[in-house]
């Protein structure tokens, strides 16, 4: 194709960001409709290339709708973007939960112009990670998110809101930093940064400055924090419960995505080696994060806290998909940062709503809502539901996925570590319907009796992330598929 699809797609929100940035004017509704003309046209054009993806066999492995130009010819460095198996469904993830943080942002008041303009920038970083194909262009766009989380977190948050956005920053960079360093080195050692070539090894490591474990983990602590992965993620609940509601679902939804992109892509891809050397401690520190965050989520009393530490023990089974080194198991854990996405995204959707109507957001002082608010109750209960994995939703779909890929692994003692993972699913349909019942049934309290359920436009969004959690739920074939694309060639690399 002739079009820059990709480019397009990337650029445009940054596009919309400036505009709005530009506007002198202060007209509220003139920012909040550019900013959902800005996101709803990647959202549109990604929807079109996940349609024309090529889903036949003989394109395994293969990017498709590639550009690539020469960026620093001292560098050897290409601005080069590209979409395979994994990463073209993570791409239609941003751009869609992009358009909706959008509409779900309409009752922001407070200096819309430089909130949408921050919201729409951090859009356009992730949105380069997962289509960038050359390592120093992933490194900045990788960077570049940092800017407007730290904004919107300390300027549009509640509570802690300066020290969750700082503590968030430090965390970030501190794997940044490992991050680069393992960029470095594979540079010096192969000459390159593109890492289609890296990956297909095309390029000899014999002569790596540092051993292939080293490099391995230098990339691995920069993704370990953004995923984020125990015992590197206390700064997940801080920003999670002080941050704005759209930053929650952007923040859930997508950006730590790229951590378990990130350890797909380079990790597992560029070393699967060390992969395969490492497994079996990965695993474990995988099943600490499903059980730990399970547990200290069931202590929490704030509804968005919560959500949080609810998502540590969901990324702890991406984890210990990704490293059962599988191909059933990494397909589960691709299609499980999918579903977590839509699924933490509805559930940060719904808290944020309750906290807006209510304006109560500790779970001692709610009850008895499901009178007052049923469309939002009703909705928040088919999102919890999703997040502990009832059958014909999409959480049940990514962990039946990552269970039966984990059980069959090669990995040592695979089945004990499956079925201690389990044990999150049970914990999980406890802190979930507890939850459930401490805000929305139970004595009906008077006080609450003038709060207004959702409006139209938040019926809308709520509804579309329904439908598509009961979609993949009911058709997860649709996504797997595209999957097993960019997850075969890797397996093949890991020898399975």
């Amino acid at each position: 194709m002739d079009f820059n699809f990709l480019t397009t797609i990337l650029f445009l929100p940054v596009l919309g960001s400036i505009v709005i940035a530009l506007i002198s004017k202060k007209d509220d509704r003139l920012i909040k409709r550019l900013a959902a003309i800005f996101t709803f046209i990647p959202f549109a054009l990604a929807l079109y290339l996940f349609i024309a993806f090529d889903r036949s066999a003989s394109m395994a492995g293969v990017f498709q709708f590639e550009e690539k130009y020469l960026w620093i010819a001292q560098l050897n460095a290409y601005y080069h973007l590209g979409v395979d198996g994994l990463s073209m469904p993570m791409l239609l993830l941003t751009t869609f939960l992009g358009f909706l943080a959008v509409l779900i942002s309409w009752k922001v008041h407070d200096r819309p112009r430089q909130f949408f303009a921050w919201l729409l920038l951090l859009e356009t970083s992730i949105i380069g990670v997962f289509v960038s194909l050359d390592l120093l262009l992933f490194f900045v766009m990788w960077e570049i998110e940092v800017i407007p989380m730290y904004f919107l977190i300390s300027i549009w948050g509640s509570g802690r809101k300066e020290y969750s956005a700082i503590k968030y920053v430090i965390y970030t960079l501190f794997g940044s930093a490992f991050m680069l360093a393992g960029i470095l080195c594979l540079y010096f050692t192969t000459g390159s940064l593109n890492m289609v070539d890296i990956a297909n090894h095309s390029l000899g490591m014999a002569q790596s400055i540092m051993p292939a474990a080293a490099i391995f983990f230098l990339l691995f602590i920069g993704f370990a924090v953004k995923l984020p992965m125990f015992p590197l993620h206390t700064w997940l609940p801080d920003a999670h419960t002080d941050a704005p509601t759209a930053v929650s679902v952007m923040l859930a939804g997508v950006l730590i995505k790229m951590g378990g992109y990130g350890m797909i892509r380079l990790c597992v891809s560029m070393f699967p080696g060390v992969a395969q050397q490492y497994a079996q401690p990965l695993i474990i520190l995988a099943l600490i994060g499903i059980v730990y965050g399970a547990a200290v989520t069931l202590m929490q009393n704030d509804i968005k806290r919560m959500i949080a530490y609810s998502s540590i023990s969901h990324m702890g089974y991406v984890l210990l998909g990704i490293f059962a080194l599988g191909q059933v198991s990494l397909t589960g854990a691709a299609l499980q940062m999918f579903s977590h996405g839509i699924v933490t995204g509805l559930l940060f959707a719904m808290a944020g709503l309750v906290i807006h109507n209510v304006e109560v957001r500790d779970l001692r002082k709610l009850g008895g809502l499901a009178r007052q608010v049923p469309v939002i109750a009703a909705v928040f209960s088919i999102a919890g539901l999703a997040s502990l994995g009832l059958p014909t939703t999409s959480g049940f779909a990514a962990e039946f996925l990552v269970f039966l890929g984990s059980y069959s692994s090669t990995v040592p003692h695979a089945q004990v570590y499956t079925i201690i993972a389990i044990i999150g699913v049970v914990l999980t349909a406890g802190y979930i319907l507890w939850m459930l019942q401490r805000t929305f049934f139970g004595p009906v309290k008077e006080e609450f009796n003038a709060v207004k359920d959702a409006d139209g436009l938040e019926k809308f969004y709520m509804f579309v992330l329904v439908a598509v959690i009961m979609l993949v739920g009911i058709y997860p074939a649709f996504l797997t598929d595209v999957f097993k694309l960019g997850i075969s060639p890797i397996v093949k690399l890991i020898g399975g």
